[in-house]
């Protein structure tokens, strides 16, 4: 029959045990935080969330000197293949993003300039295990100003 599995990292010889996906997850946002941070941006929260089943989150909530509040969406995949780390970014995952952000402002109960930011992480962070069949591929951070808005979610 099938054989179910928590996602997990294929183990490479002598790095311990294989990272789950929410670690893979956290070490993204991570490296996400510190880019963004050594930008000038200062983090407000992490992982906002609304509240009830079929809401939506948001990564990370930053603000840029100016008073600008940025929504951030980070994806990090280790290959290319089905569009890399932004393929998986898709209207209804923006439309959920814009959700979860309409929720931070109503409860800040003031509405800034706002817009949504996306960071991808391309291959494999120094955290993470590699495919077993592939060498260590370097990440790089690509951070996409205003990636999309709230009025074309919608």
């Amino acid at each position: 029959m099938w054989n179910f599995r928590k996602q997990v990292s294929p183990r490479q010889p002598d790095s311990g045990p294989p990272l789950t996906t929410k670690q893979r997850g956290d070490a993204a946002e991570d490296a996400a935080l510190d880019h963004l941070q050594r930008q000038g941006l200062r983090l407000v929260q992490r992982n906002f969330r609304t509240p009830g089943r079929g809401g939506g989150e948001v990564d990370l909530i930053m603000r840029e000197p100016d008073g600008t509040l940025v929504f951030v969406e980070v994806r990090q995949r280790a290959h290319a293949s089905r569009g890399g780390a932004g393929g998986s970014i898709t209207a209804h995952k923006q439309r959920r993003i814009v959700l979860a952000a309409r929720h931070f402002l109503l409860r800040i109960g003031s509405e800034p300039p706002c817009r949504f930011d996306v960071v991808l992480i391309h291959g494999t962070l120094a955290t993470a295990s590699v495919a077993i069949d592939t060498a260590p591929v370097p990440h790089s951070i690509e951070w996409l100003q205003a990636a999309f808005d709230a009025s074309a979610s919608f």
